[in-house]
């Protein structure tokens, strides 16, 4: 694999971005960021924070929280949720909130964002009769190239999932997808690139995932076989969940990069903090091998899991990573906000 190099610059941070287990994607020039959780179990409120990603990493990026239009309804605060970019909307769905701190279950409904007038629109199936994913937190979510998107696995009422479900949002219909290789997780990862999914990660129950790297084709609507590797830190990541999994494009090629997450997680379930991973791999799809990235520069991110991220694409083609908050090893929340740029050398 060429060699790359990896730099962070801090953006933002405020008392007010503080949290974890929240969502966060990125359309056109900005950040949004809603829900998660500055108290264990206890959702913030159902305001949206926008990050303005300016193109100098010199200054910081100014922030503003906009509170729910009053001409629309809204979705209720809620942790653990998915936000994803379709064209000019992001598109919430389910987590886990209300008093008994459950899955929030809309009948597969998605909350609709429209950044542009700040309105919140509840987009139900056309068909209520058809089938739908369950209600669920911690699950995976990831926008496809023909402007649908994907809802993986995740923890329902009981145990932990390993469904596949697309969703498309001019149809207002859901598929249901071959499941994923065993087994069932909550904290995984998926990411897409060049017409198939890739699935890393997660949280049985009993162990945290890793070691493979599920692909999925979307055209052939099939499984195939998944990439081993050595998760021992030096060969490939260790397991993690709660992490992130992104796809870039760096020098015309195409890469994974996974980030962060939770090793080993606390006695104290979602009251604790697990060994926490600071560490950055790339993975070279063509060539299916792992690089560990050394940081170049003196500021670098807290290790975190509980955490979300998604690709800043710039009109000259490059890409950046955005990664906000989550939970530090000493179960502080993080109100920070990061730009990562990867480049060959």
């Amino acid at each position: 694999m060429a060699p790359l190099s990896a730099t962070w610059s801090r953006i933002a941070s405020s008392q007010r971005l503080e949290r974890s287990s929240q969502c966060l994607a990125v359309a056109g020039s900005q950040a949004w960021i809603f829900g998660g959780e500055l108290v264990p179990r206890q959702p913030v409120d159902n305001q949206v924070d926008v990050v303005r990603l300016g193109s100098s990493n010199d200054r910081p990026a100014a922030t503003e929280t906009l509170s729910a239009s009053t001409s629309s309804s809204s979705p209720t605060p809620r942790v653990g949720a998915s936000l994803v970019t379709v064209k000019d909307k992001l598109y919430l769905f389910s987590g886990r909130g209300g008093l008994e701190m459950t899955p929030i279950e809309e009948k597969g409904a998605l909350w609709a964002y429209t950044p542009d007038d700040n309105t919140w629109e509840l987009l139900a199936p056309s068909d209520p009769s058809a089938p739908y994913p369950c209600g669920r937190s911690y699950h995976a979510a990831a926008a496809a190239s023909d402007s649908s998107l994907f809802i993986h696995a995740g923890c329902p009422e009981n145990g932990r999932l390993a469904d596949l479900w697309r969703f498309d949002p001019e149809t207002k219909t859901w598929t249901e997808l071959p499941s994923a290789p065993a087994p069932a997780r909550g904290g995984p990862s998926i990411a897409v690139y060049n017409g198939k999914l890739y699935r890393m990660n997660g949280f049985d129950g009993v162990t945290e995932q890793g070691g493979a790297i599920d692909i999925y084709d979307i055209t052939q609507k099939v499984w195939l076989p998944s990439v081993r590797f050595q998760p021992d830190g030096h060969e490939g990541p260790e397991p993690r969940s709660v992490s992130a999994l992104v796809a870039l494009v760096i020098a015309d090629r195409g890469f994974l990069l996974t980030m962060f997450g939770e090793r080993d997680p606390s006695a104290l379930g979602h009251m604790g903090a697990g060994k926490m991973l600071g560490d950055l791999w790339a993975f070279d799809i063509e060539q299916e091998e792992w690089a560990n990235l050394e940081f170049q520069g003196d500021t670098t991110p807290a290790p975190r899991g509980w955490f979300d991220a998604d690709v800043l694409r710039d009109e000259d083609g490059s890409n950046a990573v955005i990664v906000h908050g989550g939970l530090a090893e000493d179960t502080s929340r993080l109100g920070d906000v990061w730009k990562l740029q990867v480049n060959s050398r």
